[in-house]
């Protein structure tokens, strides 16, 4: 199975799920991207790390940098990303997925603390829908 995870910017969600469905789900072959690119976020780096999965190898990327791959999933996990998806002619099925946006969510926050702690529970979401790829999915 191949999924690409796609959100607005490929820096934090996306990089979750692709970062816990190559550790968890070893079975499945997965990708992420973004409509545009951000770079990486240093806190998603961080929790995910906590959490033991290390992410340094992964890199915000947009959709036409991927390879020429027959996606079976091709997941949004935000509203832009889901309304500004691009047309994939591989018969991908398209799900949405929606997570809150840690860096939004925490825009203004003066504690590290409690920036880290709205970054721990998304990833902790998206972890969940990875567990239970592929059911997690389906309608």
């Amino acid at each position: 199975m191949n999924i690409l995870y796609l959100c607005t910017g490929n820096s934090c969600r996306s990089q979750m799920a692709e970062g816990w469905t190559r550790v968890l789900r070893t079975d499945i072959k997965c990708w992420s991207a973004g409509v545009v690119k951000h770079g990486m976020n240093e806190n998603a780096l961080m929790v995910m790390a906590e959490a033991g999965v290390d992410m340094s190898g992964q890199y915000s990327k947009t959709v036409e940098e991927l390879p020429d791959v027959q996606f079976d999933y091709v997941v949004t996990l935000c509203g832009h990303a889901a309304e500004n998806c691009p047309f994939f002619p591989s018969g991908a099925k398209r799900v949405h997925r929606g997570f809150d946006d840690p860096p939004s969510e925490t825009m203004g926050m003066e504690s590290k603390d409690d920036v880290l702690v709205v970054y721990r529970r998304v990833r902790d979401e998206i972890r969940t829908m990875v567990v239970a790829l592929p059911q997690s999915l389906e309608d």
